[in-house]
């Protein structure tokens, strides 16, 4: 059965990040699993490894896979594993008190399968740790697989391979939920809403909303909001210029900051 729509879908929308990855097979593993499933872009953040695409274990672990670790990215940072992403999925056993909201699987892969504006990444963290919770705050969602509660520990491999499928499903089967209401403009991408957050918290300290020196909660709890809002690019926009307002000067001289 031919399927062409393949070429043009999800499958070359998504993107697999892996998060200071501890074992070589493990990478080999989760290459397997998007291979069997159609995807192919891998994005390895700080491997506690060098030469990790290398590893033989890994290589072994591909079975058949290889072409996946060949092309394979390693890579500084999360943003840099991040450029040309609008929406992040945090993939986590483990809920957070400010976590984005949180989906399960099938939900993500229906959402992703019909919104071809997006261009996505699945984000696992170390097999050990997990994702630490500044990563997961940068996300959209918090990807939760319903597990069984007495028993829910998946090895990496496993995770990415449940993703993977509900992905794959959702992508040959077009499906969408019918409680999702598509972007009527373009997805704002990861690098401009983290410039909107910086911007933002500048403007909430130069007007004295925000103590720098002991913030408590409060960006964490803005940025749980904003990924509630799933941004355009527009929207960002106008997020900067309220910001950029708030501290402008005023001709009379009740606007901004006291630069007293």
């Amino acid at each position: 059965m031919n399927l062409p729509e393949i070429n043009t879908s999800l499958f070359t929308r998504l993107r697999f990040i892996l998060v200071q990855t501890s074992r070589a097979g493990n990478i080999g593993a989760v290459a397997r699993a998007m291979k069997t499933m159609g995807f192919s872009e891998l994005v390895l953040v700080t491997p506690r490894f060098d030469d990790a695409l290398a590893d033989a274990e890994a290589v072994a672990f591909a079975s058949g896979a290889q072409d996946i670790l060949a092309k394979a990215r390693v890579v500084g940072s999360m943003a840099e594993a991040l450029e040309g992403v609008n929406f992040a999925a945090a993939v986590s056993a483990r809920l957070r008190e400010f976590s984005p909201p949180v989906l399960a699987p099938r939900q993500l892969a229906e959402q992703l399968a019909g919104q071809p504006e997006l261009t996505a990444a699945l984000i696992f963290g170390n097999e050990r740790f997990g994702l630490p919770n500044e990563v997961v705050e940068q996300c959209n969602v918090l990807i939760n697989i319903p597990a069984n509660p007495d028993y829910s520990s998946l090895n990496l491999a496993q995770a990415a391979q449940v993703l993977a499928y509900e992905c794959r499903m959702a992508a040959l089967e077009g499906r969408q939920s019918a409680s999702e209401v598509g972007f009527h403009g373009h997805a704002a991408s990861h690098e401009q809403i983290e410039g909107m957050y910086q911007h933002l918290e500048q403007s909430l300290v130069e007007i004295g909303f925000l103590d720098a020196a002991n913030p408590r909660k409060l960006m964490p709890r803005l940025k749980r909001l904003f990924a509630r809002a799933q941004l355009e690019t527009e929207e960002v926009n106008i997020l900067r210029g309220i910001a950029r307002q708030m501290v402008a000067p005023r001709p009379d001289g009740n606007g901004g900051a006291d630069k007293g």
